[in-house]
This record gives structure tokens, C-alpha cells and sequence, in this order.
């Protein structure tokens, strides 16, 4: 089943001024219902701005918006696409609203007029999803950046949301947070079903999805399985891209007549060829 459905999107920034800007350029783009997409491209090539289309953060300059069948240009639809599609960001502090983690977590549903009693269901529910539940009553800012965005991404999950898109939510956290954030987010795909929209620019975050689309200047130049993606390593590198770093490895091993299968993408695939060598 398709939740998002975008048909020849496009978007302007500062439309019909000296300045304008086309920041999307004739998008057409399916998610499926329960799938893990990964968006990836240089700063610049319009990633930030689709996903804002996503939960009507930002409206098209032409062309069509739908998730779940509503199209994000019409008002009436607005709050219950975002009961569908919560997003969370790059930097965590900006999405914290209150002093203790569960009354932020509880804000959503709060503004939905959600009942109380429900509202303490889907935050302990909130809070076991995304490990966090003995933190519940501290303050916020005593909480590390990875901590932060599981906090983040348990209050989209409040509101039952059916889509989660993470727009860089890894840029700014040191490497335990961001195994934190990725071990959440891949749970969340994989035992919840929870549709995932990924936006990085780190390619071994990128590898865990089931399809990546990849940007250029505002456009779709390619989207395919990672392995379909990713084992292209000059048309990548063209693109100013890196590659994960065991495909990285693996190439160059083979430039040394190393003979290595061609759909090596992560480090387990790396480890095990290896070891497989004679």
C-alpha cells in the first residue's frame, strides 16, 4: 500500500522575487506502507526540503503532495497527516518543549485533546519502544544528544504516528549516540513496522534501508537497493558522495588483485569474504 505519493513536485523559495530559488525540480516519488527509505545527496540537493513535504511543513509550488490519499495543499487535511508522519531533526534541543521527558512526550497527544489516561498509556508505550523508560522523569538537558533524539522519537511515536521521518538525526551526536539513534530507528522498522524516511549523509546508515534514493540539485538521479546504489563507486564519488567504508575497502582490494565479490556494502560482507579468501 502507497502512504506518500508525490507527482511532479516541485518547490520555489522566495517565489517571484530577484532571488528565487527551485529547490525541487519535478520530484515523483513513492513510499510504501511498512518500507525503509534512505535519501541521500550532497548539501543542497533538495533532501531537507522534500521531507518537509512530507508532513505538510512545506506546501508544493506545483504539482502533488498525498499521504495516506490527502493532499498536503489542502488545510483540512492538515493535522491528521501529521498524526501520520512525525518527523525528527538534527538537533535535538530544538524539538524538546518541556522540562521533564514525559510531559514531552505527552505534548502531542496533549494538543489533540487525547484523554489523560491514554495519554499515560502511549507514553510508557512511547518510552519502552525506544528504551527510555527509567529516564521518564529527568530533566532533558541532563540527557546525552542520542538520548535526546530517542526522546524525540518517542514523542512522534505518541501520537501514533505511522511514518517517521529523520531528517540528519545522527549529524550532530558522537558516535555512541548515533548507535543509539540507529539501533532505535531499525527496531522501530523492523519489529514495530513502523515506515521509516531516513535523510543522511553518512552511507553506513544509510546501507540498513530497503531502497535509497539518491539527489542532485533538486532531482531523483537514481534510487535502487543499497547494493544497487552503493557498489556504484565512481558514479557516486562523481556526485561528490562517499561511499561506506567497506565498499571503499573492498574496491581497492580488488585494484591489488584481490578477488572480492562486487556487492560488498557493509562490514559484516567485508568480514566474511575475507575470511572466506584462500
Amino acid at each position: 500500500m502507497e502512504l506518500i505519493q508525490v507527482e511532479h513536485l516541485s518547490h520555489l523559495y522566495h517565489k517571484d522575487m530577484d532571488h528565487e530559488y527551485k529547490a525541487l525540480d519535478d520530484i515523483n516519488l513513492t513510499v510504501q506502507e511498512g518500507e525503509f527509505v534512505a535519501i541521500i545527496g550532497t548539501n543542497g540537493s533538495g533532501k531537507s526540503t522534500l521531507a518537509k513535504h512530507f508532513n505538510a511543513l512545506l506546501l508544493p509550488t506545483s504539482g502533488i503532495c498525498r499521504v495516506a490519499g490527502m493532499e498536503t495543499s489542502s488545510e483540512a487535511n492538515l493535522w491528521k497527516i501529521r498524526q501520520h508522519i512525525g518527523m525528527v531533526f538534527q538537533n535535538p534541543d530544538n524539538q524538546i518543549v518541556a522540562t521533564l521527558v514525559e510531559e514531552d512526550i505527552a505534548f502531542g497527544p496533549e494538543n489533540l485533546g487525547v484523554p489523560s489516561e491514554e495519554i499515560k498509556k502511549r507514553v510508557t508505550e512511547a518510552l519502552q519502544v525506544v528504551g527510555m523508560e527509567k529516564y521518564r522523569k529527568f530533566a532533558p538537558h541532563l540527557l546525552s544528544g542520542g538520548q535526546k533524539q530517542r526522546v524525540a522519537i518517542a514523542g512522534a511515536l505518541a501520537m501514533h504516528t505511522r511514518c517517521l521521518v529523520l531528517d540528519e538525526p545522527t549529524a550532530m551526536l558522537d558516535p555512541i549516540g548515533r548507535a543509539e539513534v540507529m539501533a532505535t530507528v531499525k527496531n522501530l522498522h523492523e519489529e514495530a513496522g513502523i515506515t521509516i524516511i531516513y535523510i543522511t549523509h553518512f552511507m553506513e546508515e544509510a546501507v540498513m534501508a530497503d531502497r535509497v534514493v539518491v539527489m542532485k540539485e533538486g532531482q531523483i538521479c537514481d534510487q535502487g537497493t543499497p547494493t544497487e546504489i552503493f557498489t556504484q563507486v565512481e558514479k557516486l564519488k562523481k556526485l561528490g558522495l562517499e561511499v561506506p567504508l567497506a565498499t571503499e575497502v573492498a574496491a581497492k582490494l580488488r585494484e591489488r588483485g584481490i578477488s572480492l565479490p562486487p556487492y560488498i556494502i557493509t562490514n559484516e560482507e567485508l568480514a566474511v569474504c575475507l575470511c572466506q579468501l584462500k
